[in-house]
Parts: C-alpha cells; sequence; structure tokens
C-alpha cells in the first residue's frame, strides 16, 4: 500500500445518482486485484476522513483505473467538484482480494446498487482468465443497472431485477439462481451491496455446496486496521471472531460470515 496523487482523466455523472471517474495510475495498476479498495481524501477540511471505494475496473493496456461511486454524503459531494487535470489524492490499494480458483469454469455473481461496481472488476478477471461469467445485477431502477452494458461487453451473462419491475424482492432473485443452477454447473459464487441478497446467497451456496465469497462494505475511519471502526463478526468452527473489514476483508467467504 502507499499514498500516491493520481491525474484525474475524467469525472462524470452517468447518471442521477451516481458518478464515473478514471484515473491514470502508471506503474500501480498490476498491484490491484478485485475487491481491493482505496481510501481517497475528498475534502482537507470536512469531512477530513477519507471514504473507501472499491475499484471498479482496472485497464492494465492503459495504465487507469476506475471508480463508479454513489453520491449521498459530504464526502462524495465533494468528488463531483474534481475536474480532469487535478489530482487525486489515493492510499492503497487495501484490503484482501477476492480469489478465483484455476478449476472453476462457471462463476455467479450478485450485486446490488454500487455493489456491482465491486464485481465488475472481477467480471473483467474473470472473462480474461476464460471462465463463463453469470451476473445478477438488482437495484431500484433500470436507471441504476449502471455497469449492464461494461459487462455485456465484457461477455458476462447478465440478468437484470429491479424494483422498478417487481422482479428485485428475495423470492424472485432466489427462483431466478435456482434456475440457473438447474441449467449449468456453478463452481462459485460471489455477492456485494446487500445484505438480504448476501444472506440469500449464503443459503443456497450452501445447499448446493457452491464455494462463495463476499465483499463487505463498512464504514471506515483509519483503512488500515487501527481504528477497529469496520468490524464484523466471523464463524470460525465453534468460535465467533470479532474481525476488521479493512485488513482482514473486505473478501471473505460467505459461509463464514455471521449475516444479522
Amino acid at each position: 500500500m502507499e499514498l500516491n496523487k493520481l491525474a484525474i482523466l475524467s469525472n462524470i455523472q452517468v447518471s442521477a445518482r451516481y458518478w464515473h471517474m478514471i484515473v491514470a495510475a502508471p506503474g500501480l495498476v498490476n498491484r490491484i486485484e478485485p475487491g481491493q479498495f482505496f481510501n481517497i481524501l475528498c475534502e482537507t477540511t470536512f469531512p477530513f476522513l477519507r471514504r473507501p471505494f472499491s475499484i471498479y475496473r482496472i485497464n492494465k493496456a492503459e495504465e487507469t483505473i476506475e471508480f463508479l461511486y454513489l453520491v449521498q454524503g459530504a464526502g462524495t459531494k465533494k468528488m463531483t467538484e474534481f475536474k480532469a487535470g487535478e489530482r487525486l489524492d489515493v492510499f492503497g490499494p487495501l484490503g484482501v482480494s477476492f480469489t478465483l480458483e484455476e478449476d472453476w469454469e462457471t462463476v455467479l455473481l450478485l450485486a446490488r446498487g454500487v455493489g456491482i461496481a465491486t464485481l465488475t472488476a472481477l467480471a473483467q478477471e474473470a472473462v480474461y482468465n476464460n471462465k463463463k461469467c453469470i451476473a445478477i445485477l438488482s437495484a431500484r431502477s433500470h436507471n441504476d443497472l449502471l455497469a449492464t452494458e461494461a459487462l455485456q461487453s465484457m461477455g458476462v451473462e447478465v440478468h437484470k431485477v429491479t424494483e422498478e419491475d417487481g422482479t428485485s424482492d428475495v423470492k424472485s432473485v432466489e427462483k431466478l439462481i435456482e434456475q440457473i443452477i438447474s441449467k449449468q454447473r456453478v463452481d462459485a459464487g460471489f455477492t456485494c451491496g446487500s445484505k438480504r441478497l448476501s444472506k440469500l446467497l449464503q443459503n443456497v451456496a450452501s445447499k448446493h455446496s457452491i464455494p462463495s465469497q463476499i465483499a463487505l462494505e463498512e464504514n471506515m475511519a483509519c483503512g488500515m486496521g487501527a481504528c477497529f471502526a469496520c468490524v464484523c463478526d466471523i464463524q470460525n468452527e465453534n468460535e465467533t471472531l470479532s474481525v476488521r473489514v479493512c485488513t482482514e476483508g473486505p473478501v471473505f467467504d460467505l459461509e463464514k460470515v455471521v449475516m444479522a
């Protein structure tokens, strides 16, 4: 991990609630793995604390990284003011990345909201390694399904479920997952962005003995494990442990995560 000031290439609004930023990262892209995050300095006065942002896409050829972020607080609102040509103050990459085993041929991604951004980099890596990738994307509306075209352009099989269409409830998504599993072997599952959908995948994965991973989203202060502000519970055999999402995670084996 290291502190860098990366040149902003673009920072544009892509929907009513989301923005997309591309930054130059020469010499850095080869050290970033899907699932990791950067702590970004949004403002030098208030709010002073950095904000964690997962990597949306990694372009090794052009040596750029991308962030897809939801504008919902003072920090992200300030980020919308950043312009191309300015420098972005980032600390990272941080955290534990996703794991893709060589013998996995087909992987299933289940993402909700901004969690779609976290799993897009993983989809990119899976396709690069010649794995079939199936993604179920959940959002309030079609307007929030921002990574659909990017994923489809990679060759990912995309299924969209939204509140707008009445298809994003747990029972509907469970039925969709079962349909996918009935048609083909799924070797691994990955999820991010929704506790209810993560719990659903946890149950379905257990039922079908599918190894799965989750990228947890938690509020963080330091991002380095010193403050213990982002603790979650993990079941380790017969013992429940409190671990830090920023250092022991954000990626965990889904079966071990205690869902409230």
